[in-house]
């Protein structure tokens, strides 16, 4: 169950940011201006336009996706609230500019783009109210890369090896073989 919901939560930020991202820079209004003796003067308008900060919201929660990846615990759920408020956030904008724009001539696409930003911001909350509530018992990223705390203890050695030994070797026993002619890399 917690794997589902994990890549479930993934793909709805990921889907919902993207599509967002496109929403956004479609024409949502088209504006004519009638001109005598000249030909008309067409004004487009994308959501970005209207709207700004759509853009801004929808790359970071791209990042945001990102961050769920790598984090874990306490910082996961709060990384998911934090996603869940910026999808709210692109839900408003999407609203807004659908409300306050004069879409002209754009026809169908004065509704379907700003529907479309909509709802990617709705996928956005959605993960992100997955991973808040769900985010602490998804597995974490492999620990194996990170820095251990605990200094490692130098290999055992017990002077030179002798040619065809096998085990841990230090760097002396190595230019030891190397000045007896020996390759110690050859195993």
């Amino acid at each position: 169950m917690s794997r589902r919901t994990h890549l479930t939560s993934i793909a709805a930020c990921l889907a919902g940011a993207g599509l967002t991202l496109y929403a956004v820079t479609r024409v949502w209004s088209i504006q004519v201006e009638q001109r005598t003796g000249l030909s008309d003067l067409r004004t487009e308008q994308t959501g970005a336009e209207s709207q700004p900060w759509l853009i801004g919201l929808a790359l970071v929660a791209l990042a945001g996706t990102g961050a769920l990846l790598a984090t874990r615990g306490r910082v996961r759920r709060g990384l998911g609230v934090l996603l869940t408020l910026i999808g709210a956030g692109i839900v408003v904008g999407g609203l807004l500019a659908r409300v306050t724009l004069d879409a002209g001539e754009a026809g169908a696409a004065a509704v379907i783009w700003p529907v479309a930003c909509v709802l990617g911001g709705a996928a956005v909350a959605a993960g992100g109210v997955l991973a808040a509530r769900h985010g602490h018992l998804w597995s974490a990223m492999s620990a194996r890369y990170e820095r251990s705390t605990v200094p490692s203890a130098p290999p055992a050695t017990t002077g030179t090896r002798e040619p065809g030994e096998t085990g841990p070797a230090d760097n002396r026993s190595l230019w030891d073989a190397l000045d007896r002619g020996d390759d110690p890399t050859a195993r």
